[in-house]
């Protein structure tokens, strides 16, 4: 068969994609092995494969597929998330531009159209993962608004409710009002913003003159005020108590009140309370019983109750009511401000604080064994820095309003009765059982009951994502007693409370342990100038179109190459591009072990069987630090040991020992340790690399139809022999010695030189002499008993090697060359004597690290002592 002389990608990829998709590879039912499951981070079914998605989701892979030719039953479950909020927005332009606005339709009619606009977008990004090689059990894709999800999740609210956890409340919330439905905490994003600080005169009642002045950066929220608050300790404001002020432009009397909560240093010391429209105002104004006015439709335009300015956006009245305070002399002054202010993660509309009633979960039981489960290791974060985050977040755990204001979502399973009293369960005709026996009335109908209009919060769906992946609500499934808890999650840090920390709150509230054992945090995908990417500033390279250029395999050594867990990592399409060429040097290593041609009679020379031995205890020693790296979930570094194996060890060593001479078969011994030690590599890179393994693991040998490199086993790891290794390195040195000298002397290759070895006290191994022989042509090695004069001469450690080449060798220049190394070393050795003579650092510092100092002072002495012989040899 013919070899290609470049890899092509586009030949190999989708050919063996689909291969493994036939072949059932990919899938995974319960067994006799140990389970390996990894349930992937929905992606939104609103969007599209981005760099993210592209690292998470090859770490993902890497992983299963490692697991998998581990001999683990490896079952990655895929799925997609239904957005609510996203989804809801991207259905209402959609109709908008049809010319059909949302209310215009009824419930169901939405819904439809949401369907619709899901079943054809919301596929797309999951057969964007297929290109990057994700080995999902596509069979096993989920989507958390399915009929298995969704009712796992009404099952788990009416659990939850008759445990006295979620409650129905008013509550100050926050409110999207571009997104008409209120968000949780976790959802507002913090922005510093360019503000002014208004300062406002409110006239004492019955005083004409008298004045308090408050400062305020709403001065459209006076037309809600109820009260002004002064510190009862604050001197200024003793006289003012009892008496009542007039709010601006209404002149209505509002009362004087006295709180704790004010800061008598900050601002102007009197504070203007709108318990309607903030959190602490609204606190305040329960303590002291004041009215609530509620001056703000849904939509951020103002309300019949502000009394002016209705209708109107509330930003456009900030400027007008600014022109009408000055006109009316209640503007005291206006100066520049920095604050922060709320914005909605999803629409980026300014957040409103609203009370509102909504349904709440209650946190703080819920919170507690998950914190203690993290804290204590039981699930262990990579890298555990974040475990600081985690902490403050559950210790600060506020209760979660899970009701949202949409239509599209999991409906809230809450069914109210004529007189306002409800019942919950998770059908219908549950529910009207449950009336019937709550009022009493048998007779009762349906057309008695009103379903609650509002939608679960969409992480009220993904925070039970590992649970009902595996139908874990329905007790017929067993399933999930064997996939349960699941082994790793690969996720953004970004989304630690929104999601990790819930999905291990519901581990422990409905299954009694962790939903998985690791957390994998990646960084965020960054430009290399360290910015975010995004569609705005057009740094986001489209990943589909990084893998037409360089190859799935490319892209994704292209991530991992400055990938570090936890950290941001910033890319730039030189890195694809790296593992492109990566991807070269491994298909000209394969063409030239295939392209030899093998003689059955052939002897084995002494210097490939040598090779073989050390390449045998090489990839030993690898492969020992490459799971090293796995248990650390250090997967970059266990690609970067992977790549260096190949590209240094394997390809520029090993096979430049065994290359037979030039148009000379190679023995059938030797190629026969090469080919396994390429299916060995093969096996290494596969996790990494999926496609260009498949495609040469299946040249490399004869195959049977549906056997793969992905359902086969990683080569055994033994223990190895590190004193052969470290004797090989030696002479692995010695070969970089005289190549450099050739190079230096413009000696050729095709000249045989003579080597001689005055052997140190580190020895040296003559067995390698067939190796060294070899790899640089020598005539021949000769050990001697003393320094050879008029001879190029290099050390490693305290050997020393000469090489006659008097006639030339310029002995100005060398005893130049000479005396500047010596120098250097004497340099070197007098560092590493300061240490040494520190008594503090001798006696503090670990055992090995004071031991290492001590072996560079005996090198340094024995090199010092070479050179100086080989200066006076030369003088």
């Amino acid at each position: 068969m013919e070899i290609a002389s470049k890899y092509d990608p586009s030949q190999t990829e989708g050919k063996w994609y689909s291969y493994w998709m036939e072949q059932g590879l990919f899938q995974s039912s319960p067994d006799e092995r140990e389970p390996y499951t990894v349930v992937i981070p929905p992606p939104n079914v609103t969007g599209v494969l981005h760099m993210g998605h592209m690292l998470n989701n090859t770490i993902q892979d890497i992983l299963v597929r490692r697991a998998r030719m581990l001999g683990k039953n490896a079952c990655w479950v895929p799925g997609t998330d239904h957005a609510s909020i996203a989804t809801e927005a991207k259905v209402v332009n959609k109709l908008r531009e049809e010319g059909i606005v949302k209310t215009s339709l009824t419930r169901d009619d939405f819904l439809k159209h949401a369907w619709a606009w899901t079943d054809k977008h919301g596929g797309i990004i999951l057969e964007q993962l297929k290109k990057l090689g994700a080995s999902c059990d596509w069979d096993r894709t989920c989507f958390t608004m399915d009929e298995v999800r969704s009712q796992g999740v009404i099952k788990a609210f009416v659990e939850l409710y008759n445990k006295g956890l979620i409650y129905r409340g008013v509550r100050m919330v926050n409110w999207d009002p571009k997104a008409l439905t209120a968000v949780s905490d976790e959802e507002v994003v913090y922005k510093e913003v360019d503000s002014k600080l208004y300062y406002l005169n409110y006239e004492v009642e019955g005083e004409p003159g008298a004045y308090v002045t408050i400062a305020t950066t709403r001065p459209e929220t006076i037309l809600g005020d109820t009260a002004v608050c002064v510190n009862p300790e604050d001197e200024r404001f003793r006289h003012l108590a009892g008496k009542r002020v007039l709010v601006p432009l209404l002149g209505r009397a509002i009362p004087i009140i006295q709180d704790s909560y004010v800061d008598m240093e900050f601002g102007t010391g009197c504070l203007k309370i709108t318990p309607a429209h903030d959190i602490n105002d609204y606190e305040i104004g329960m303590r002291h019983n004041l009215e609530s006015i509620d001056i703000l439709n849904d939509d951020g335009t103002l309300s019949e109750a502000a009394g002016l300015f209705v209708g109107q956006d509330r930003f456009a009245v900030r400027k007008d009511i600014e022109k009408a305070l000055a006109e009316s002399g209640n503007l005291l002054k206006v100066e520049p401000y920095k604050n922060k202010v709320g914005f909605s993660e999803r629409t980026d509309a300014v957040i409103e604080p609203k009370l509102s009633t909504q349904w709440f979960l209650r946190m703080g039981d819920l919170a507690k064994p998950a914190l203690d489960a993290v804290m204590s290791d039981e699930v262990q974060f990579h890298p555990p820095k974040f475990k600081n985050l985690y902490r403050h977040w559950m210790e600060n755990v506020k209760d979660w309003c899970i009701s949202r204001q949409l239509w599209w979502g999991h409906r809230i399973p809450v069914w109210y009765l004529n007189d306002g009293s409800f019942v919950v369960a998770e059908t219908e005709a549950e529910a009207l059982e449950a009336a019937r026996l709550q009022s009493g009335n048998a007779a009762l109908g349906l057309d008695a009951l009103r379903q609650d209009e509002d939608v679960l919060d969409t992480w009220a769906s993904s925070w039970l994502w590992p649970i009902t992946v595996f139908d874990g609500f329905n007790p017929d499934k067993k399933e999930i007693d064997y996939y349960y808890p699941t082994s790793d999650l690969v996720t953004g840090h970004d989304i630690i409370f929104f999601w990790v920390a819930r999905m291990i709150m519901a581990g422990y509230a409905f299954k009694g342990t962790f939903p998985f054992k690791n957390v994998y945090f990646t960084g965020m995908v960054r430009d290399k100038q360290g910015r975010k990417m995004s569609k705005s500033l057009g740094n986001s390279p489209d990943p589909l179109d990084l893998i037409a250029t360089y190859g799935a395999d490319g892209v994704r050594v292209g991530m991992l190459l400055c990938s570090p867990a936890g950290g941001d990592l910033r890319f730039d399409e030189s890195l694809p591009e790296q593992g492109r060429n990566f991807s070269n040097k491994i298909w000209n290593a394969f063409r030239l072990v295939k392209g030899w041609d093998v003689s059955e009679s052939a002897e084995q020379p002494e210097s490939a069987r040598l090779a073989i031995e050390w390449f045998g205890e090489r990839l030993q020693q690898e492969m020992a630090v490459i799971s090293d790296h796995f248990s650390k979930y250090r997967v970059s570094d266990a690609l970067m040991s992977v790549y260096t194996l190949f590209w240094d060890e394997f390809s520029n060593w090993f096979l430049e020992m065994i290359k037979p001479a030039y148009q000379q078969p190679i023995d059938a011994r030797t190629h026969a340790a090469a080919v396994a030690y390429f299916d060995d590599m093969m096996h290494l890179l596969h996790p990494f690399m999926p496609f260009i393994s498949e495609e040469i693991w299946q040249q490399l040998s004869p195959r049977k139809s549906g056997e793969s490199i992905m359902v086969s086993q990683m080569p055994a790891q033994r223990a190895f022999d590190s004193e052969l290794l470290q004797s090989f390195d030696l002479v692995k040195e010695a070969i970089q010695h005289v190549r450099t000298l050739r190079k230096n002397r413009n000696v050729p290759m095709r000249e045989a030189l003579e080597l001689k070895v005055l052997t140190g006290e580190d020895g040296y191994v003559a067995r390698y002499n067939p190796v060294l022989t070899k790899l640089v042509n020598l005539e021949s090695v000769t050990v001697v008993k003393e320094k050879e004069a008029g001879a190029e001469s290099f050390m490693v450690k305290s050997t020393e090697f000469f090489v006659p080449l008097a006639a030339t060798v310029n002995v100005e220049e060398e005893l130049e060359k000479l005396q500047a190394e010596l120098k250097y070393t004497e340099g070197f050795l007098n560092t590493v004597m300061k240490k040494l003579g520190n008594e503090r650092f001798v006696a503090g510092a670990p055992e090995q690290v004071v031991a290492n100092e001590q072996q560079k002072k005996a090198d340094a002495e024995a090199k010092i002592a070479v050179l100086k012989e080989r200066i006076a040899g030369l003088q």
